[in-house]
């Protein structure tokens, strides 16, 4: 009987192309990162935002970032990679990402994510960025239509 010919793809180098991969779909506008979230992935948003602290679900990080976020935009953010490293199960995402929001101004930003991944999903986030535009964003434009 034949050998089955191992997959010539690390667990390493396959996480960091399932990451970048979700990044291209949004930065299209058809897919994003967050469908990669375990329904149990810690999230945690680093600094002294209001929204920094650790979210123990998905469906929580969801609820109280993302939703009112996008709520706040009039245009998507779409993401500009600068690079996707990986290191053994970790894959760190460095990219600007920019959109208009509600009000007509541009919510622009820097980021820094840290995914930690378990059979192709994202057990753990760590995200850094700038917080105190975010803040400002975030009190300026109200996510009420």
């Amino acid at each position: 009987m034949a050998a089955v010919p191992k997959n010539s793809m690390t667990d390493q180098e396959a996480n960091k192309a399932i990451v970048r991969a979700s990044f291209d779909r949004w930065s299209l506008g058809t897919g994003g990162p967050f469908e990669l979230l375990a329904p149990e992935a810690e999230w945690t948003i680093v600094g002294s935002s209001p929204l920094s602290k650790t979210y123990h679900s998905r469906q929580e990080f969801l609820d109280n970032v993302i939703t009112p976020f996008n709520a706040r935009m009039m245009k998507p953010l779409v993401p500009s990679v600068r690079g996707v490293f990986a290191d053994a199960d970790m894959v760190i995402i460095l990219f600007d990402a920019a959109a208009t929001a509600k009000d007509g101004l541009p919510y622009r930003n820097t980021y820094t994510w840290y995914f930690q991944m378990k059979e192709g999903k994202v057990i753990k986030a760590i995200a850094f960025f700038d917080t105190r535009d975010f803040d400002e964003f975030w009190t300026r434009v109200s996510p009420a239509s």
